[in-house]
């Protein structure tokens, strides 16, 4: 449903453009011995001589790619390509993609408070110090989310720069936005020169969409008072570092679209620049390429390597297996749930007979009762009975809808409340009723009231509207709702695992709010005709719960600005939760629902406290990662020309097992199987640990050693588990937990199996 309606997941896709003539040239890493502007001068030098000359290599080069990475996005040929693919140090030759454009609340919801004087707010002095680095649609600098009141001096090793541009300057930074940038040679050489004539677009770092503006202050945004989408979810708007700096790097436009050679270039300028978290919303949608060959795991690779935290949303394709996309080991792939607030109306029919049900309009209501029909009924003379009852675009009769509240029904070929609204507005209804299963994201209606209910409800509507020859309905405003529902549940549109390119890791890592998140909004363009702009918007998707992880991990790289990636990422995953608010084991949205799993949310939703004081963290370093390339299959040059690493490869997929994640999965288990870790202790030098196990339903686990002890001089130790099948059931995943506790801290890993009994399997 979130694709549907907007929310602005990046999903990478070859469209009507593919036949792009726009290359990267990607080269790996840069040796440090190298002087970057030596590296762009290699870079020229090469492609002039396929090219033939210095003013046409000039011409042709887009960006030159020279600090995190060597290598350079061009304008070339097919045969220009193919001879670069053969250059000595050359690792890939990619063609340019063409991406698409896929709050008060939740950091209460998730505890994370400003006014106790314990917790990750106060000890990390609200995030002060990390930077943020956005990739998206740019930022409005003017939003009252953007004030840098309080704020100290811009750190001293901050690199980036504030590039000026239409209707953005140098006055638009502050100690808040410290840099922005904004990238737009990958999207031309696409599509010719923007023509902000036609599409309203800023050539700066300005948001002229919201996306953006929306991720940005959900993550460092300030407090803000008083914040609202026209009278719901009121209340004191704030990101999760309040005083945490933020980078923009504008890579997409309002068109909806954005390049890789863009977004690379950005990647590398992050890197230079000096950002510690990186928010990306941006991934390709299954099939999944190879990690050397993917943009997004190439430039978030080379980060990592600098001990930049890359922080990804998992897509929104749920809730289909296999669909969770940006994959690799060292990104933390962020699941989507929802809060325990929604937004309700009254409906009451003409009889009397009332019902709720849940919707973000909140405009003027007629004061008196509409006529109701359902759409069936009127479905135009070309239209099937399916597609009118869902209300597809072109399935009614205008006249017909003209004057009238519809009643919808959702199908499996169109599942979107906001398509059936759109569909009667252009035909000048004036309301929708839209009977669905449950879910609590809630589409956007601006112009018309649209009210989505469960099929119980629509049945017993669609029964008054075909007893009583005039059948009517009114609505009452819609009122915020909150602290009386059950949360946290996975959104039902959050992209699933296993993943579909490395099933053997662990996708998505952690869940964080995703749906009716509140936040800031460009007010540059009008939302609808008939409410003009808004400076906050309620929004949800991936794109929403990504953010969310970002600004948790500026509050812990301000705590402990040494750890690695991997640490933060271990810190977040071995301490979520699984429970909801009531204690109950979280559940999945689903047709029907059902108690989550690892698939749904990796390992359960973000507990920003308690990931501060962790206890134990399952580390790893580049070197783990290029073993992981290795046993990819990857040939040896290619891993060692992205990683500057020698690599002598060898073909083992078990390798995986062993890698040091915060979770155990095994793809076929047949009989007997021990792996390994190791954990890394950060907190108190003396402590004890002991381990608990919630195996997997029909498979024995042991740990060996049971027992952890830590002192001054022992601070990493390692352990093995062993799995052992009991049942011969077959194909099906199972899950379980283990858990190392020392009476203060709980460090939970889930474990995966899937038992085989033969060489033939299914997926259960």
């Amino acid at each position: 449903m979130a694709a549907l309606l907007g929310f602005f997941l990046l999903l990478l896709q070859f469209g009507p453009s593919a036949c792009s003539n726009v290359y990267i040239v990607y080269m790996g890493e840069r040796s440090p011995e190298l002087d970057p502007a030596l590296v762009q001068d290699s870079h020229h030098g090469m492609l002039a001589a396929v090219l033939g000359s210095e003013p046409a290599a000039k011409d042709a080069i887009l960006y030159s790619y020279r600090h995190g990475f060597s290598g350079f996005a061009a304008v070339l040929t097919g045969s220009q390509a193919a001879r670069l693919a053969d250059w000595p140090g050359v690792v890939r030759v990619v063609r340019n993609r063409v991406l698409d454009l896929h709050t008060t609340r939740s950091w209460d919801f998730m505890r994370v408070s400003p006014s106790p004087s314990v917790g990750i707010l106060s000890e990390s002095r609200f995030g002060e110090d990390s930077i943020i680095g956005v990739l998206d649609t740019g930022i409005w600098p003017e939003s009252a989310s953007f004030r840098d009141d309080g704020i100290g001096e811009v750190p001293r090793r901050w690199k980036g720069k504030c590039i000026v541009g239409d209707r953005f300057n140098a006055s638009n930074c502050n100690r808040k936005i410290i840099g922005a940038k904004w990238y737009v040679k990958g999207y031309e050489a696409e599509y010719g020169k923007m023509n902000t004539t036609d599409i309203y677009e800023f050539m700066s770092a300005r948001d002229a969409v919201g996306h953006g503006t929306h991720t940005a202050s959900t993550a460092a945004g300030a407090l803000v008072a008083g914040a609202n989408f026209r009278g719901l979810a009121s209340g004191v708007a704030r990101g999760g570092a309040p005083r945490a700096r933020l980078a923009v790097y504008k890579v997409c436009w309002a068109t909806g679209d954005c390049t890789s050679a863009d977004i690379l270039a950005a990647f590398d300028d992050a890197i230079h620049d000096g950002v510690d978290v990186l928010s990306v919303s941006l991934g390709q949608a299954p099939p999944l390429p190879a990690y050397v060959d993917d943009v997004l795991s190439i430039g978030s690779f080379h980060a990592v390597a600098k001990g930049i935290v890359v922080v990804c949303s998992a897509g929104n394709s749920g809730p289909y297996s296999e669909t969770v996309i940006n994959s690799a080991p060292w990104i933390l792939t962020v699941a989507a749930g929802t809060l325990d607030r929604t937004f309700l109306a009254k409906i009451t029919l003409g009889n009397n007979s009332t019902f709720v049900g849940q919707t973000l309009y909140s405009g003027k209501h007629p004061a008196k009762s509409m006529r109701i029909v359902y759409a069936e009924d009127i479905a135009s003379n070309n239209a099937d009975d399916t597609d009118a009852r869902s209300c597809t675009a072109g399935s009614l009769n205008s006249t017909l809808v003209k004057g009238n509240v519809v009643l919808c029904f959702q199908t499996r070929a169109q599942r979107a409340a906001s398509v059936a609204v759109e569909t009667v507005k252009k035909s000048r209804g004036v309301g929708v009723i839209f009977a669905q299963f449950l879910t609590k994201d809630i589409a956007s209606s601006f112009d018309i009231p649209c009210v989505q209910v469960d099929y119980q409800v629509g049945t017993a509507i669609l029964a008054y509207t075909t007893s009583t020859r005039n059948p009517t309905v009114q609505f009452s405003s819609a009122k915020t709702i909150l602290g009386e529902l059950i949360g946290p549940e996975v959104a039902y549109f959050s992209s699933r695992g296993p993943s579909s390119l490395s099933p053997a890791v662990l996708k998505p890592d952690i869940a964080a709010p995703g749906v009716n998140i509140l936040a800031a909004w460009t007010p540059a363009a009008a939302i609808s005709s008939a409410i003009g702009s808004v400076n906050f918007k309620i929004d949800s998707g991936t794109s929403m719960s990504c953010p969310h992880i970002s600004g948790v991990v500026a509050l812990l790289k301000s705590m402990h600005p040494n750890w690695s990636p991997a640490a933060v990422k271990s810190a977040l995953v071995t301490t979520a939760n699984v429970h909801d608010n009531y204690g109950f084991e979280i559940v999945s949205e689903a047709a029907p629902y059902n108690q989550a799993n690892p698939f749904d949310y990796g390992g359960g939703h973000v507990n920003p406290n308690r990931a501060a004081h962790p206890g134990l963290v399952y580390d790893m370093g580049t070197s783990d990662y290029v073993s992981f390339l290795c046993s990819m299959g990857y040939n040896s040059s290619a891993v060692s020309s992205m990683t500057q690493q020698h690599a002598s490869c060898q073909h083992t997929p078990k390798a995986q097992l062993n890698l040091n994640l915060p979770s155990v999965t095994i793809l076929e288990l047949r009989g007997k199987l021990t792996v390994s870790r190791t954990v890394t202790n950060v907190g108190s030098a003396m402590s004890k640990y002991r381990a608990r196990v919630e195996p997997p339903p029909g498979v024995d686990v042991t740990v060996n050693p049971s027992i952890l002890i830590f002192n001054s001089t022992v601070k990493r130790l390692s352990f093995k588990v062993t799995f052992q099948a009991k049942l011969k059931v077959q194909g099906r995943y199972t899950f379980g937990s283990l858990t190392w506790e020392d009476g203060t801290h709980t460090v939970r890993i889930p474990l995966v199996v899937r038992t085989m009994i033969s060489n033939f399997y299914v997926n259960a």
